[in-house]
């Protein structure tokens, strides 16, 4: 922690290396080390550590579930991604960026109808976030039910007026 503080990232990096070799697995250790190498720009590394850690503490958390599943998307690895959004659920079904992340994975697989249900809920949680709502509305367009995304951007009007203008003017609707 006193190497992160000073922003000696490479100093904690060896700490938890070291960590490791002498625990091998921990928790804290691969959770923390994993951080530092996806800050770092060193996305695979920071994957083998996650995968590394949810296989041996399957129930650690729905944080670790997420932050590996967010990591996989972000590579491509979409089917891998959402099985790993689905395990931060069932840790959390309240992490409402698992919903976000999951929803995201579905529209790739153009799995529409289960995207909606995931998305759906990720505005139960987060109802004045627009991001949520703008992916929901695209794919409405997408599976054309322009009424659909008309109810959308009229409900960011009252709240994210700028993403409304913005999904008037990607999408045609006038509303």
């Amino acid at each position: 922690m006193f190497w992160l503080a000073l922003g000696r990232n490479a100093r904690a990096q060896a700490v938890f290396d070291r960590m490791l070799d002498e625990f091998p697995g921990d928790p804290y250790a691969l959770t923390s080390r994993a951080h530092l190498l996806a800050t770092a720009g060193r996305r695979e590394e920071a994957i083998a550590d996650y995968r590394e850690l949810t296989d041996r503490h399957p129930d650690y958390g729905a944080a670790a579930w997420f932050n590996y599943a967010f990591l996989l998307e972000e590579a491509g690895r979409y089917g891998e991604a959402e099985a790993a959004f689905r395990r931060a659920l069932e840790l959390d079904p309240k992490l409402d960026r698992a919903w976000y992340g999951l929803g995201l994975v579905l529209i790739r697989a153009h799995r529409f109808d289960e995207a909606i249900e995931a998305l759906k809920r990720n505005t139960e949680l987060q109802p004045m976030s627009p991001y949520a709502w703008y992916q929901l509305a695209r794919v409405h367009v997408d599976r054309h039910e322009p009424e659909e995304a008309a109810k959308i951007i009229r409900h960011l009007k009252g709240f994210e007026p700028k993403v409304a203008a913005q999904l008037e003017r990607e999408t045609g609707l006038a509303v």
